[in-house]
């Protein structure tokens, strides 16, 4: 094992405490990197809750880099627009063609996935690659300077570096931050149906934008699918009342939209919703032999599509990053330097264009002018989200 002038290894081994998204596509980035890998996750079993995901080029580079595009090609669908419509009339107000000039551009394609399709096809390629996967194994508590985590049955569990990938409510990052998720007083409805039942639908991605929501609407598992996402604010939450955005206020939210948007409302399950959740960003993400990854180190609102990107790049990252031999101590500082700054920005980003989105009246107007008036050939607004990020600094 390598060593460096303070006697402290590079990382050989890696415990990843999570099994989600980010979790298992750390564990393949490592793995891929050399590092041996343990990863613990609480639940009974792996598996993933709801429905679509996008995945932006930032995203699809990374996971065709790991050799993993024939696997996704197989369950993604590779849209041909994204299109912005206003949620009243119907009105189309912008849109991207994901077309050759885009994936020229970007160096890849945009696709959306099936949550749980992604998720498989990680989870076997980690097992794939070697890593060492355990379920219902709760950590309770982690030694921060030895790397060491303990479950409450007593096991241990060790690596160079432990790396917390276990979510919105972390509770690694309780032990860092110690800080709790901000309600956005915003709630999600979703559903899936099978296109039979809904008659034709368009290969794009659209978002309808009406005041304080929006629909997103958007085909999957090779279009057999239509994937919808009602997002809502809540008068409710806004008034301070306990129980929020049940089906009454999703249904007066979308009364005044267009019939196009309020059929949707059949397509999502009235069951359960989607409360949503993001902190306050923060670059304090390790402490000694401890570092935190996606949603653990950057929950972000869900108005760019980015959480899952997000987590790929910083898997990608670690990977990187591990593979330059620094010692493990210092992994957190490095990882923190280079990917800090940059969800910073795309969780501030999505809150604005949340706002965006959910303007009323006068200022939906002014925004609606604003999206006609885009070029379709102009991407200056979205070139320093999806175009190819610099290499991670390990000096």
């Amino acid at each position: 094992m390598k060593t460096h002038d303070d006697d402290v290894p590079a990382v050989g081994s890696a415990l990843i405490v999570g099994g989600g998204i980010g979790g298992l596509a750390t564990a393949v980035a490592l793995r891929r990197a050399g590092v041996a890998v343990t990863l613990v996750e609480k639940a009974d079993e792996f598996g993933e809750v709801g429905a679509g995901l996008q995945l932006g080029p930032n995203a699809t580079r990374i996971l065709f880099g790991w050799g993993l595009e024939s696997a996704i090609r197989e369950v993604a669908v590779f849209p041909e627009n994204l299109i912005a419509r206003d949620a009243l009339t119907n009105e189309e107000l912008t849109r991207i063609p994901l077309d050759d000039a885009f994936v020229g551009r970007y160096g890849a394609p945009y696709c959306v996935i099936h949550r749980t399709d992604l998720h498989s096809l990680l989870l076997a390629e980690a097992r794939r690659l070697g890593a060492d996967l355990h379920v219902a194994t709760e950590i309770v508590s982690v030694d921060t300077s030895a790397g060491t985590a303990r479950t409450a049955d007593g096991r241990t569990y060790s690596g160079d570096v432990v790396i917390g990938a276990d979510g919105l409510r972390s509770s690694l990052r309780d032990r860092l931050v110690g800080d709790v998720p901000v309600n956005s007083g915003y709630v999600a409805y979703r559903g899936t149906i099978a296109v039979e039942d809904t008659g034709p639908i368009s290969d794009d991605v659209v978002v309808w934008m009406a005041p304080h929501g929006h629909l997103v609407q958007y085909p999957l598992r090779r279009g057999e699918l239509l994937n919808n996402v009602l997002v809502f604010r809540s008068d409710a939450f806004a008034r301070g009342e306990e129980e929020y955005g049940g089906a009454d206020e999703l249904e007066e939210r979308f009364g005044d939209c267009h019939p196009v948007v309020r059929r949707a409302l059949d397509f999502v399950g009235k069951q359960r919703r989607w409360p949503l959740y993001d902190r306050v960003p923060t670059d304090d993400w390790s402490q000694g032999r401890v570092v935190l990854m996606g949603d653990a180190a950057h929950p972000m609102l869900q108005y760019l599509a980015q959480g899952c990107c997000q987590a790929l790049e910083d898997a990608s990252a670690l990977g990187t990053i591990v593979g330059h031999d620094v010692a493990a101590t210092d992994v957190g500082a490095l990882f923190t330097a280079e990917r800090a700054p940059r969800t910073a920005e795309v969780q501030s980003t999505a809150r604005a264009f949340g706002d965006l989105c959910h303007r009323e009246g006068d200022q939906a107007r002014a925004r609606n002018a604003l999206l006609l008036a885009r070029g379709r050939d102009d991407f200056s607004t979205i070139d320093w989200l999806y175009a190819p990020q610099s290499i991670p600094a390990t000096a």
